[in-house]
């Protein structure tokens, strides 16, 4: 089963447990605070719970989800959602020391020069401090803009260094078919994640800023609709393998 028929009918992906992608060792690459638990909170708990050393990298500082509010400009915004992404990862069993703010523009995550360069060495830096046996990557043709550069500065970053670690892609916003365009030909499948669902919904709910109308002076301001929080409230996750 390759990516294109994965998100029209997911339910026919293979299902596997998380002994598929049991490791020591793995990092979860956010474009935004929030991806990393709505893409894989369930793959982060389980493995969690087998005693896999997880450290999660946030590449953009989220401030744009609220750009007209008065009550969140946006150092708070940010101060905000990192506070929110602390505490969602705590759920999953994660801890503050393993989650790192990379800090980038929202809605701007570099893809030219200088910054894309800049943004490569500092994730080939932080790379270099903890190689992953496994890396969980955004999607590469996620509609987001933010997803396809923080997939782009990870790979880049990756093919200059000697390490052989696993990449899985998880899909955010092409779960939006009203956004969802081409998908790679990968392998595609799903995790089993219904023993830590009900953990995975609580740990989705502490992102407030995004689920709530907790910011309530910005007309234009962003929040996750029902119909697309439910994509990540299943008791299963789509993942698709990748390589360097």
């Amino acid at each position: 089963m390759v990516a294109i028929n994965a998100l029209t009918n997911p339910e026919a992906l293979p299902l596997h447990l998380v002994d598929a992608i049991a490791c020591t060792s793995a990092l979860v690459v956010a474009p935004h605070p929030d991806d990393e638990t709505l893409g894989c909170g369930g793959a982060i708990a389980l493995l969690r719970d087998r005693g896999c050393n997880i450290q999660v990298l946030v590449i953009s500082d989220g401030t744009l989800s609220h750009p007209g509010s008065c009550k969140y400009p946006a150092p708070k915004l940010r101060a905000l959602r990192e506070s929110e992404t602390i505490s969602a990862l705590a759920v999953l069993g994660v801890e503050a020391t393993a989650v790192t703010f990379l800090r980038l523009p929202d809605g701007g995550v570099p893809t030219y020069e200088p910054e894309f360069s800049q943004a490569v060495a500092s994730c080939r830096n932080y790379l270099t401090q903890f190689p992953p046996q496994l890396i969980f990557l955004p999607l590469r043709y996620d509609p987001h803009p933010d997803h396809r550069a923080s997939w782009k500065i990870i790979y880049t970053a990756l093919t200059n260094l000697n390490l052989s670690s696993r990449l899985i892609e998880y899909p955010i916003w092409d779960w939006d078919e009203t956004q969802r365009g081409s998908l790679p030909n990968l392998p595609s499948w799903r995790l089993d994640i219904s023993s830590v669902v009900q953990l995975k919904q609580q740990a989705i709910a502490l992102y407030r800023s995004q689920t709530t109308n907790l910011i309530d002076d910005d007309p234009e301001g962003f929040r996750l609709t029902a119909e697309m929080l439910a994509n990540f409230t299943r008791p299963w996750e789509v993942y698709m393998d990748a390589t360097i």
